[in-house]
């Protein structure tokens, strides 16, 4: 008979554990019993608790940090991005109808979508025309989006499909944009146009959906991602839901549902905390402008590039809807969280955030601006006053940084991604991916934060290099600090006792090597929920 059963103890010993704790920032080693942290010390300490069933895991001097968390993904659509077209890789228009070529002759009758292009990488900056794709795809059906998912290229194809022509008007909050000579449709649809389109494919099926998700966890445990804030659909629910009761939801997903549908949340006395260790709900998600990429991000002045316009507000804006589904969210205990990219639409959020304060009771609603990306100086306290998180994407200003500058001029790219800015003035900063539109893997995201170092090599000392942050300052948006923008500080984001043993080890120590070298550092191991999920 065996005299020591399995244990449900792990001791990882030897290590550097950076704790994200101030009061113990570093230990050498950590036991998990379950899927809880229950002591964080030295070896020595560590070895006089264990017994020969525990497991042992040698770290070798290797860095743990708590487990990921990525503030701000699209996950079940990155599972499909994942299975699906991939035209980021394109560096030149040849390449793109290259890539679009191929992929079509192997997909006949299949609608295209997804792909992520970016037409800032091509040798010709100007945004792509139907009559690029149409020779090869006359009985096929493109729709594919610009890699910010703000606009997207239709072929002629799909645009007689939609029946847009050059009489379709442009809707609000979105632009068909025409060319200026005959009036046809390019192809290009932004924001809220790109619903026109999006009405007519079909709907991805239940087995599909499923696919794409575990496609999703399959890629974020590779990057040490233990948790992920996302933009969910019904269905996308229904999938985590499924997923969970399975024993395969390797992944703590917080989720936010669409604005538009919060009653549906109120129905079900659903608020802020609702839901179990793995899958929460209590969240929302609006939209107040559009992106930098598309022209659509909402300013105060035009643009550089294009004097004609000065970005779009959303419809949900201009028809005073998004303040009204506001105000009476917030009254039944859901989180807010708002894309808001330009400096009036940021400011405009700002505002709409203050009136909540006034005019509903008072509680812990931490509210959230998604990307606060272009913020003037004199409204950046006023996160801070507010409670507001600013919840960013570092690696979206290494690929803005390329070209912002032509699309809004030298003056007002100095409050473009302020992260030091937001520190300093003790504003709650939270990082994530936006994941498909930038890499999940947070090392990318930390590399971006701390060296501002941008996609062309041309900024080697940094893109607006005052508004750099230190590794740790990185490290923390990455973890205990987006633990408090989901209300879960108390149970994970860094390594205590009594947190949920989410970990990941490292293959290089960040906090000490050359910052610019941290981009290419691996991840080792990933710990979830007490269990090793990933080892590379």
């Amino acid at each position: 008979m065996n005299s020591n059963p399995p244990s449900n103890k792990k001791a990882f010993i030897n290590g550097k554990v950076y704790t994200v704790n101030d009061k113990q920032s570093l230990a050498e080693a950590v036991l998990v019993e379950g899927n809880k942290i229950i002591f964080v010390g030295s070896t020595d300490e560590v070895k006089k608790m264990i017994d020969a069933s525990t497991e042992l895991i040698d770290l070798n001097g290797k860095l743990m940090l708590p487990g990921f968390i990525d503030d701000h993904v699209h996950f079940t659509s990155g599972g499909f991005y994942l299975q699906g077209i991939d035209l980021r890789p394109a560096k030149s228009t040849s390449e793109f109808k290259e890539i679009l070529k191929k992929y079509a002759e192997k997909n006949k009758g299949k609608w295209i979508t997804g792909g992520n292009w970016d037409h800032e990488a091509w040798e010709v900056k100007d945004l792509p025309i139907k009559e690029m794709i149409d020779e090869f795809t006359q009985k096929t059906l493109v729709f594919v989006d610009r890699f910010d998912g703000h606009m997207a290229l239709a072929n002629s194809y799909a645009l007689k499909l939609a029946k847009i022509t050059k009489e379709t008007p442009s809707p609000e909050g979105g632009l068909i944009v025409k060319d200026p000579k005959t009036g046809e449709p390019t192809g290009i649809l932004k924001d809220n146009a790109m619903q026109l389109i999006y009405s007519i494919i079909p709907s991805s099926t239940k087995e599909e959906t499923y696919k794409a998700a575990l496609t999703a966890l399959n890629h974020a445990k590779e990057f040490g991602v233990t948790s992920v804030q996302d933009i969910t659909y019904s269905q996308d629910l229904a999938t985590y839901k499924r997923l969970e009761k399975e024993g395969k939801l390797n992944c703590r997903i917080y989720t936010r549902m669409a604005i538009a549908n919060y009653k549906n949340l109120v129905k079900d006395k659903i608020h802020v905390g609702y839901g179990s260790e793995k899958l929460k709900l209590g969240s929302l998600k609006g939209f107040a402008d559009g992106s930098l990429g598309s022209s659509t991000a909402w300013f105060f002045e035009s643009y550089n590039q294009d004097t004609t316009t000065s970005g779009l507000a959303m419809d949900i804006v201009t028809d005073g809807n998004l303040r009204d589904w506001s105000i009476d969210a917030d009254k039944n205990g859901l989180q807010l969280c708002v894309h808001a990219i330009g400096d009036k639409a940021n400011n405009y959020m700002l505002n709409l955030y203050q009136e909540i304060i006034d005019k509903n009771p008072k509680w812990e609603r931490r509210f959230r601006i998604e990307h606060a990306q272009h913020v003037r100086f004199e409204d950046i306290p006023r996160f801070a006053e507010l409670g507001v998180i600013a919840s960013v994407q570092p690696y979206h200003a290494i690929d803005d940084g390329v070209w912002a500058e032509k699309r809004i001029g030298p003056e007002r790219i100095k409050y473009t991604y302020p992260f030091r800015t937001f520190l300093d003035n003790k504003v709650m900063l939270c990082f994530g991916s936006d994941w498909t539109v930038a890499p999940i893997n947070p090392l990318l995201g930390i590399y971006a934060a701390v060296t501002r170092r941008t996609l062309d090599d041309k900024n080697p000392n940094g893109w607006i290099p005052e508004q750099k942050i230190t590794v740790e300052e990185a490290i923390k948006a990455y973890t205990i600090n987006n633990a408090y923008a989901a209300f879960e500080e108390n149970v994970k984001g860094s390594i205590d006792v009594g947190k949920l043993a989410d970990l990941v080890i490292l293959n290089e120590d960040i906090l000490t090597i050359d910052p610019v070298k941290i981009k290419d550092v691996k991840v080792d191991m990933t710990v979830f929920d007490g269990k090793v999920i990933y080892k590379r």
